[in-house]
């Protein structure tokens, strides 16, 4: 089986590189490193991997925008199996998944390699936007755009401190964050949030660097889940965003989760919105959009994080 490691040099604010070098001396394999250098590169390398048709570990090394772009490229080809090497900021798709904690993992699953097939979110709204593990509407998806384009997430990733970023422009949102009304229609059914502070349909359970918003996610049952947080007043959503760490958020009555594969959202407002963390435009303004299980991908079953856990 051939390996290749697609590496992101920029992620993690530029430490992503830093990290390959260190671990690139730890390999005792053969394989191939392709670097990409622009958005939506990783899916066209993908691509030209999947048009070949060889049997093919791809080990994304990078964040959770890498990994996104990568499992588009490889969905639908049972050849292609896909990895992960956290080198990220937010690193939120090695929590829900396991990620490769050394090149020596890699290689004991060379040896025996196994792999499961896993669901791949889509949201639709005229383009397609294709999610690993979660997409938003509202106030996460603002935070997001506001912390990867903030230049105080770069220096407190150097000091090893880049998670509080995401805190920082949580409170400093949170003050001027106008709240909107959701329309959630699913099998046939139409509810009608007022007060909506986000709306988050996730594939797995972490986001925003090590939130467990959505508990119960499984990444290979065929549903996603919706997160709708409406209702509750600012300082209370404040103290509630400290309980989501731990999944206990859900206790709170103003906090509506509900599962299927597939929900359309509309808002009444042009709301900031995001995939995998990754600004993706806003939500047009009473228009639906559609989330589904769209295709599936094969990710790699690390063997020896398994027997560690034993």
């Amino acid at each position: 089986m051939k390996t290749v490691f697609i590496i992101n040099p920029v992620a993690g604010n530029g430490n992503a590189l830093k990290k390959w070098r260190r671990f690139a001396e730890t390999i005792r394999f053969p394989y191939e490193t392709v670097l990409t250098q622009r958005a939506g590169d990783a899916t066209s390398i993908v691509r030209s991997y999947k048009e070949a048709g060889n049997k093919t570990l791809i080990i994304g090394f990078g964040g959770d925008g890498t990994l996104r772009e990568i499992i588009a490229g490889a969905a639908g080809a049972e050849q292609l199996i896909v990895g992960a090497i956290a080198a990220g900021s937010g690193n939120d798709f090695g929590r829900g998944y396991q990620a490769f904690p050394t090149a020596e993992s890699i290689a004991d699953f060379l040896k025996h390699p196994t792999s499961k097939r896993e669901d791949l979110g889509e949201l639709q709204n005229g383009e397609i936007h294709r999610f690993a593990s979660s997409s938003g509407i509202g106030l996460d998806a603002e935070i997001s755009a506001l912390v990867n384009r903030s230049l105080l997430k770069s220096w407190l990733n150097k000091i090893n401190a880049g998670k509080l970023v995401y805190l920082l422009y949580v409170v400093l949102t949170l003050a001027r964050f106008k709240k909107f009304q959701l329309a959630v229609e699913q099998q046939g059914q139409k509810t009608i949030y007022e007060d909506v502070w986000l709306a988050t349909v996730s594939n797995q359970p972490y986001f925003g660097g090590g939130m467990k918003l959505s508990p119960a996610s499984k990444t290979d049952d065929g549903l996603l889940e919706l997160t709708v947080v409406h209702g509750i007043s600012r300082l209370k959503l404040l103290l509630v965003f400290g309980t989501v760490f731990t999944g206990s958020h859900t206790r709170f009555k103003e906090v509506h989760q509900t599962s299927g594969t597939e929900f359309k959202l509309a808002v009444d407002g042009a709301i900031f919105r995001h995939t995998d963390g990754d600004y993706a435009g806003k939500t047009p303004i009473q228009e639906a959009v559609r989330y589904t299980v769209s295709e599936h991908h094969w990710y790699a079953v690390n063997t020896r994080k398994k027997e560690e856990s034993k």
